[in-house]
């Protein structure tokens, strides 16, 4: 073999193992960047469906004390609305089928014949659940997945948050006051879920 002939052949082979090298090497990072962006992804969804459990249940819990020993002035009719949009979606179509449909039906009954037996702690959760089932498609299914139902919820917590601290007479003093501590940080819990929704969006 020539030596020219020598020198081009490895030249020759040299290339074609870089160019092979290159791209092992090449789907090496990209399978690392997928499995990265999949692991950030799924913890994005997880942080989600988590605190939709988290703003829910805080709802609710305020929903309980308001009819309890709260007694506020603030228009928390308002959480019914927020509660529809932070509910996990699970559970959501779950009351939104045949069960809240039959739930929604004996509240109605009852608050036509009976309504001397229609207890007032139950207006608020009758009201959900008959928005649950009668809510349109267009609200259920594409603002509550989209930046609309982000925003409710958002201006919910926002206005109560406010006229809470303007009842308790300043920030501070609504830590301080009798079941102060467990009214704040109930309604501080209500921008979890939105404020995460709104970061996973940005991201």
């Amino acid at each position: 073999m020539a030596r020219n002939d020598f020198l081009s052949w490895t030249t020759d082979d040299m290339t074609t193992q870089l160019w092979n090298l290159n791209m092992n090497e090449l789907k090496v990072v990209a399978q690392a960047m997928f499995d990265h962006a999949y692991t950030k992804l799924g913890s994005f969804e997880f942080g989600i469906y988590f605190l939709s459990w988290v703003a829910s249940f805080s709802a609710i819990y305020l929903l309980i004390l308001d009819r309890t020993n709260w007694r506020s002035n603030m228009l928390t009719s308002l959480l019914v609305p927020y509660i529809f949009f932070s509910l996990p979606p699970s559970l959501f179509h779950f009351l939104r089928g045949q069960f809240g449909m039959w739930v929604a039906f004996v509240a109605v009954v009852l608050r036509l014949f009976f309504p001397r037996h229609f207890p007032d702690w139950l207006e608020m959760p009758g009201s959900l659940i008959l928005l649950l089932v009668v809510a349109p498609n267009l609200f259920a299914d594409e603002f509550r997945d989209s930046w609309v139902g982000v925003a409710i919820c958002l201006l919910i917590g926002c206005y109560l948050l406010q006229e809470h601290v303007r009842a308790s007479g300043g920030f501070r003093n609504s830590f301080m006051q009798s079941h102060g501590i467990s009214n704040t940080i109930g309604i501080l819990l209500l921008f979890a879920y939105p404020v995460w929704r709104l970061i996973t969006h940005l991201v």
